[in-house]
């Protein structure tokens, strides 16, 4: 297959999907090894488990994460939708990360650009930033030296001093106007002008530019990074309360276009978009669990201590020993009674893999004898039941202990979501949060 130098070979897939020469020809005959950058980008998003693209000798092999976006890889421009999309995944998206339920400037979802999951999220920062700039963007006292025919504030002496005690018509003058151009609305400001850079609709970045332009005359434009945003964050008190969902998703949208937020050795520059749905559902998963089990304690990554340990005169380098942490457990008062882990993968259709099968077995076997540890999936199929792996002992084949995986109906947990103020609907919320934590009586 002879590859045009300026031909893009679209590539649409699901999450958890693969893609190959036999199943797709527009994969047969390319080739992407030959260029230097593109096969170390190819080997790094391998590592971080983002995309699994592989050299065949009849050409390319995709298999999709749980990631979803777009990204660009020499000829190629892979897209990565996910499996639900519209009013639904804007709902859980809207409560997994405590955004406001804004009225978005245009419809998103349903659309031919359904798969750009992106725009989901801009749509909802620029509906944000509007309503802030609405109500009166934050203003702040900032300390000003300028020179003013009419003073006001603190005269500047020392500056007349350097002057040669020249005289002036304006004289210089110390005072403090409270401002819009402060560190939040700098922020709010930095992620508009990052939603229109990777916006894929031109109307939705025409959109952003009309909520920049409002900002720009009085807030100064900064480069976002990692600084910037860890003072923002010692910075924010009640009074940028209603800032606090923008900055949520801008910081989604640094995450999953590459920037790293944590280490600077470990950004990977990407060409396009990829967000992480595994992070999201466990966000999803620990805000239901923690508001309608009441009377129990959900905590995320909790460690347990002392299962393993190394043996003290068997450990050279003092390594710190091993600690297990599940994405959740829940306890009531000091007795542990279930743990478990979101895994955003549809079980129901593809194999458990055997990583996790090991690594939930290591949480059930924690446990007294007959625990359990279960895994929690999404899944869209309403037909989708619990399954289970019993842990024996390989000797006696004594039972020892439950790996379980249950499924999360996104569908059905959106509709739950959707309105939150009928009592009928909170009682069926509790109960669909024991299912998913105890499974149903």
């Amino acid at each position: 297959m002879a590859i045009m130098a300026q031909e893009v070979i679209p590539i649409k897939l699901a999450e958890w999907e693969t893609h190959n020469p036999t199943s797709d020809q527009q994969l047969a005959d390319v080739s992407l090894i030959s260029n230097v950058a593109t096969k170390r980008e190819l080997e790094r998003l391998k590592e971080s488990n983002i995309l699994e693209v592989l050299e065949l000798r009849d050409g390319i092999s995709i298999t999709s994460r749980s990631h979803v976006g777009r990204i660009k890889l020499g000829p190629l421009e892979i897209t990565v939708y996910p499996k639900i999309t519209g009013m639904p995944l804007l709902c859980l998206l809207r409560y997994a990360y405590g955004l406001r339920n804004l009225k978005l400037f245009s419809p998103v979802g349903y659309g031919a650009e359904v798969d750009m999951f992106q725009d989901l999220l801009i749509s909802q920062l620029t509906s944000e930033a509007f309503e802030l700039v609405s109500r009166g963007l934050h203003k702040k006292y900032l300390s000003v030296n300028r020179e003013l025919s009419s003073p006001k504030g603190r005269i500047d002496f020392q500056g007349i001093a350097r002057n040669g005690g020249v005289i002036e018509p304006e004289l210089p003058c110390y005072y403090n106007p409270r401002l819009e151009n402060c560190l939040p609305n700098q922020v709010l400001l930095g992620g508009l002008r990052l939603s229109e850079r990777i916006a894929s609709r031109i109307s939705l970045r025409t959109e952003v530019r009309q909520v920049s332009r409002l900002l720009e005359n009085n807030v100064e434009k900064i480069r976002l990074d990692q600084n910037i945003l860890r003072r923002m964050d010692r910075e924010t008190n009640r009074l940028v309360g209603t800032y606090l969902p923008a900055f949520t998703i801008i910081k989604l949208l640094m995450n999953s276009e590459g920037i790293s937020l944590e280490k600077p050795d470990q950004v990977i520059t990407l060409k396009g978009f990829m967000f992480d749905m595994n992070l999201f559902f466990q966000a999803l998963i620990l805000r239901f669990l923690k508001e309608n089990l009441e009377d129990y304690s959900v905590k995320d990554q909790f460690a347990i201590k002392g299962m393993m340990s190394y043996v003290p005169e068997y450990n050279p380098r003092r390594k710190i020993s091993p600690k297990p942490r599940p994405d959740y457990t829940i306890s009531k008062g000091s007795k542990l009674i279930s743990m478990l882990d979101a895994k955003y993968c549809d079980l129901s259709e593809k194999d458990l893999p055997v990583e996790w099968l090991y690594q939930l077995a290591i949480y059930a076997l924690s446990q007294d004898f007959g625990g359990h540890a279960t895994i929690l999936y999404p899944t869209m199929n309403a037909e989708a039941k619990e399954a289970r792996i019993q842990i024996t002992d390989p000797i006696h084949g004594a039972y020892r202990a439950q790996v379980i995986m249950r499924p999360v109906n996104l569908l059905h947990l959106s509709e739950l979501l959707s309105d939150q103020s009928k009592t009928s609907a909170k009682k069926e919320r509790v109960k669909y949060a024991f299912s998913l934590a105890f499974g149903t009586p």
